[in-house]
């Protein structure tokens, strides 16, 4: 289980006591005002109308970080079904990537819409609570799913904390397994960067619970519900790891670190380390466990 994670909806001081919502709309409603905060998803639309025999509503649509396509469900307490709504609704999704596509191209545009990784698909189930049946059922799907049980504590905070993660098994997640047994793809570079990619593969996912590996052309992202680093394939001579940390709580070090706030890079995260050797991987240690706790 992953850690709680706080956020302040009202900027006032309130009693701490946890409690559920008076109904599923209210949980509903406060994430997709503050998705990309508190999920890591771009908002799309909400009560999406999917066209097929049986009908229905997907909750909320949207994009996450690394252009994989997400569907939120909503749970005001613990629901058996959540689960198996949400794959209803994710099959939909993959067979009809064309409504999905000219959704994200209507609001986010068209470039945007040509990178949608569909290798990657993800189910968020947000919910009062789940059983230990539900945390057992993902990890027998071959889908990217997450359990995120939620709280409002007094009238100004909602938490939201992962109960299970498990990444989906897709073909192409297959081949980059082949291709990669775990680790960053390493382009033509090999010898010591190969080994350095090695080591921070190994490094990133040893942080703790949770964290799963997304796979991209021009990164590789670990993430918990959101990415924390995104390592980049070796160059010759250092290996760059971008992490959401704030560069303005960070001493910078020349040639070691850098604040990219604004700057245009692969992989997400303002705060750019540069490896080259064990030693820049030490070092670099507090930092991973910072943007980790942070995600």
């Amino acid at each position: 289980m992953v850690g709680l994670k706080l956020f302040n909806t009202a900027g006032g001081v309130s009693e701490v006591v946890p409690r559920l919502a008076e109904v599923e709309a209210d949980v509903q409603e406060l994430v997709e005002a503050h998705m990309e905060t508190m999920l890591g998803v771009r908002f799309l639309a909400s009560e999406f109308v999917i066209d097929c025999v049986d009908g229905g509503r997907i909750d909320s649509l949207g994009l996450d970080e690394n252009g994989a396509p997400v569907i939120v469900e909503y749970k005001r307490g613990t629901d058996a079904g959540v689960i198996n709504q949400g794959l209803y609704y994710m099959a939909w999704l993959t067979n009809h990537k064309d409504a999905f596509r000219n959704l994200v191209r209507d609001r986010l545009g068209v470039t945007v819409a040509s990178q949608i990784l569909w290798s990657a698909p993800r189910l968020i189930c947000v919910a009062g609570d789940f059983t230990r049946y539900d945390a057992h059922a993902v990890r027998e799907h071959r889908r990217s799913i997450d359990l995120v049980r939620y709280r409002y504590f007094g009238s100004d905070h909602f938490g939201l904390e992962t109960v299970a993660s498990v990444t989906g098994r897709s073909v192409e997640a297959k081949r980059v397994r082949r291709r990669a047994t775990g680790a960053p793809p390493v382009g033509q570079h090999g010898g010591a960067m190969a080994g350095l990619a090695q080591a921070v593969d190994e490094v990133l996912v040893g942080l703790g619970d949770g964290v799963t590996r997304v796979q991209r052309k021009q990164y590789r992202a670990y993430r918990r519900l959101r990415n924390f680093a995104s390592v980049c394939p070796p160059q010759q001579t250092k290996l760059l790891v971008y992490l959401k940390t704030d560069p303005k709580e960070v001493d910078l070090v020349p040639g070691f670190t850098r604040d990219v706030t604004g700057l245009g890079h692969h992989g997400t995260g303002d705060l750019e380390l540069q490896l080259r050797t064990e030693r820049d991987l030490e070092r670099a240690q507090d930092l991973f466990r910072l943007s980790y706790t942070a995600a």
